[in-house]
């Protein structure tokens, strides 16, 4: 049942049951960002002051950091790319001899000792690095990134110490041959390469370089955050307009014309940086032919084949009905599965990264199927094994390598290739495997594994249909099972991030040709439309597990009999226009309510009437007030030495200090403060009988943190925050309500 009331909080220091993680909570240690400029005394004077050239020198800089974060993110990718190379390709060749070594003379357990051994070394190193040192770099971080761009604070989550254990991490996890890809945490890092490039200094090392001051504000580097997010999709499948196109539908609250360019022209930025150097690295300097850390090959177009065209788009729904089963599994069993403590995490890891190693190798030990190696043959580790001379184990393709280069195989290998009893055994067991492998406290990403699923089926989906119209002249036209490998890789990735119009872009980019576009495009829409009536897509069960007070588009449609009086946190705590300084330090310091935000009014009584909005104050505000010790009598005694200027502001930002570390005496407890220059004089409001839906709109679309609820007299009432529209959701007995944890 439904009922609207105060709102009601859990300790989430009692241990919460799988059970009851259904019923999410949302938690008070994310807090929104301010999205929305704070338009106060000192803000206007600044913008009148800025003649037209200097806004047309703003301009020029955004176009050079949008320029700088491409740059910056694609030699990442290159470097991400190399050494993942270099650590792979030592371990596969050192496996690989020894396994030739111990075919002829017996004692093949030692080379699953040593393929586990290696694998094990490289995971340990990258978990202890997330597990110890960073956690908030664990996993893809594409869900950290939407709940940014969507207006939420999450620590931690865009500094260089993240960085660094996302990217050590990720070249740790691939090289230890987990069921996981490279490509998903490129977006996180481009994301943190622009969170600090825009702000031109590092609060991590504590260097500021006096450069981009004037971006140092969540509104600002919201944008170029969207710009690096766009930049690493491109550098990771070579698809620059997929890029943009990923940052409008999956992250951006905000968007306009000139931002679209900026974040292209980042994205072209990353993608030719990571070309450029690839050409260099692989000895063929100027010959761009790595567009992205994945590289799809090129798919030509039969134009004798039209009817095969129209087979598959007519096939394809058939073909997502079995990836949908996978998806729905992955995506439930990720959601059940908890290990917390830093040292197991670790065991975990190592313990999935051996298992994986013995489940390939005992597959391709028991594997008869062999197929010839020919002088064209594209594969970088044959292994032969118990094949004849010429030979090599088709089921070493697909697990003695890189995902990548198994999603390749998979894509472009020529029929019959693949056994489809190798294709059936390998595609179960990867799934399992990729399930295992996602919830670990490791840096990897979900794109990889699921392209090579989903290709592993649709081969398996083109070979069998083969098999079925034996006849030579029908046999012919379904003869490649390469194009059902990239139809099924679509179907299944779509059908796990539930991403549409990015995601076709994306593929179509990839392969270089559009004509398997509308296949593509068939696909993810059915992925999402019928994923969606079952279950949420991976990111939002992530997002939810995480209790992140995360707004969707839309208000709930059954939400309209709700109003702005039922919602609101009330009573709110005011300020008067000139307060004094001993209660602003008391109303910081208690902990029962962290507030942000704070209603200015012409007056507060001793009964505690609301009083008349004048204004809206933040807490990083009055903080940096507190700590120049900013009173009215200061002033009045020239004690001062200067006018508190926008700049101290932006010196404080991101990390404002805590009111605990500003020492403020008995005797300025007395003193008063003068708001009126500092708050925010036209702060949004809303009458009290406004709708749910509309208030909801107007937050989300303005990307506010505060939306003050006023009466009939313009008295403040109450406030509206990020948290009083997310606990509200459309569950399966209608509108349902949230809790609140204390934490």
């Amino acid at each position: 049942m439904f009922h609207v009331g105060s709102r009601s909080t859990v300790d989430l220091e009692e241990e919460i049951t799988p059970e009851e993680v259904k019923s999410i909570l949302l938690r008070f240690v994310f807090q929104s960002l301010d999205y929305d400029n704070s338009e106060n005394q000192l803000f206007l004077e600044e913008e009148r002051r800025m003649s037209h050239m200097g806004f047309r020198c703003l301009e020029i800089r955004r176009w050079v950091i949008c320029g700088l974060i491409g740059f910056l993110t694609g030699l990442i990718a290159c470097l991400i790319d190399i050494a993942v190379e270099e650590l792979a390709g030592y371990k596969y060749s050192a496996v690989k001899q020894n396994i030739e070594k111990f075919t002829e003379f017996g004692g093949l357990s030692i080379s699953l000792i040593l393929w586990a051994a290696l694998n094990s070394a490289f995971v340990m190193v990258g978990a202890i690095a997330v597990a110890f040192f960073e956690p908030i770099a664990a996993g893809s971080g594409i869900p950290q990134i939407k709940c940014y761009l969507n207006g939420v604070k999450i620590p931690c989550v865009v500094r260089l110490k993240t960085l660094a254990i996302k990217v050590f991490g990720v070249i740790c996890s691939v090289a230890g041959g987990l069921a996981v890809g490279k490509e998903g945490p490129m977006i996180h890092s481009g994301a943190v390469v622009a969170a600090g490039v825009s702000q031109g200094r590092s609060t991590s090392l504590k260097k500021d370089f006096k450069i981009f001051e004037y971006f140092r504000r969540d509104t600002e580097k919201r944008d170029f955050v969207s710009a690096g997010a766009a930049a690493g999709v491109s550098a990771a499948f070579g698809a620059p307009v997929g890029g943009v196109l990923f940052s409008l539908e999956e992250g951006a609250s905000f968007w306009n014309q000139m931002l679209t360019w900026r974040i292209f022209f980042a994205s072209m930025i990353s993608t030719f940086t990571l070309n450029f150097f690839l050409s260099i690295y692989h000895g063929k300097p100027g010959e761009l032919s790595s567009p992205g850390l994945i590289n799809f090959g090129r798919f030509d177009s039969d134009h004798k084949r039209q009817l095969l065209k129209r087979l598959k788009k007519s096939m394809s729904f058939l073909h997502f009905m079995l990836q949908l089963s996978l998806s729905l599994s992955l995506s439930l069993s990720l959601s059940l599965w908890y290990i917390h403590r830093p040292c197991l995490q670790v065991m975990e890891a190592m313990l999935v990264a051996a298992v994986t190693a013995t489940v390939a190798f005992a597959m391709i030990y028991f594997s008869n199927d062999c197929q010839p190696l020919g002088q064209d043959s594209t594969e970088e580790y044959p292994l032969q094994l118990f094949c004849a001379d010429g030979e090599y184990n088709s089921m070493a393709t697909a697990f003695f390598n890189t995902p990548e280069r198994s999603v390749r195989s998979l894509f472009h290998n020529p029929p019959g290739s693949y056994n489809p009893l190798t294709l059936g055994v390998f595609t179960l067991v990867y799934f399992v495997l990729a399930v295992w492998t996602y919830g670990l406290t490791v840096s990897a990403g979900v794109f990889i594994p699921s392209l090579l699923i989903g290709a592993a089926w649709g081969r398996l989906f083109g070979i069998l249909l083969s098999t079925i119209t034996s006849s030579q002249s029908v046999s012919a036209i379904w003869a490649d099972p390469g194009k059902y490998a990239l139809i099924g890789a679509a179907a299944q990735l779509g059908g796990i991030v539930r991403m549409t119009l990015s995601l076709t872009v994306i593929m179509v980019e990839a392969t270089g040709n559009v004509t398997y576009g509308f296949p593509i495009m068939l696909v993810l829409m059915t992925a999402k439309i019928v994923g969606d009536y079952f279950i949420e897509g991976l990111y939002d069960i992530h997002i939810k597990l995480q209790s992140v007070p995360f707004l969707h588009w839309d208000a709930p449609p059954t939400s309209h009999w709700l109003t702005a009086r039922e919602v609101m946190s009330s009573p709110v705590t005011c300020f008067n226009r000139v307060e004094r300084v001993g209660r602003i330090v008391d109303v910081l310091s208690n902990t029962s309510t962290n507030h942000n935000g704070f209603p200015v009014v012409a007056h507060t009584t001793e009964n505690e009437e609301p009083g008349k909005i004048c204004g809206l104050i933040l807490r990083s505000q009055l903080i940096v007030l507190l700590k120049h010790k900013v009173f009215v009598e200061r002033a009045s005694s020239r004690l001062s030495q200067r006018r508190l200027q926008l700049k101290d502001f932006r010196d404080a930002y991101p990390r404002f200090p805590p009111i605990q570390s500003i020492h403020v005496s008995q005797d300025e407890r007395e003193c008063m403060m003068d708001l009126n220059e500092f708050m925010n004089p036209t702060p949004y409001t809303v009458p009290q009988e406004t709708s749910l839906p509309r208030v909801f709109k107007l937050f989300r679309a303005l990307g506010l943190r505060h939306l003050v609820v006023v009466d009939d007299e313009n008295r403040v009432v109450g406030l509206v925050t990020r948290k009083d529209l997310a606990r509200y959701h459309l569950g399966k007995d209608g509108l349902e309500e949230l809790q609140l944890a204390q934490t």
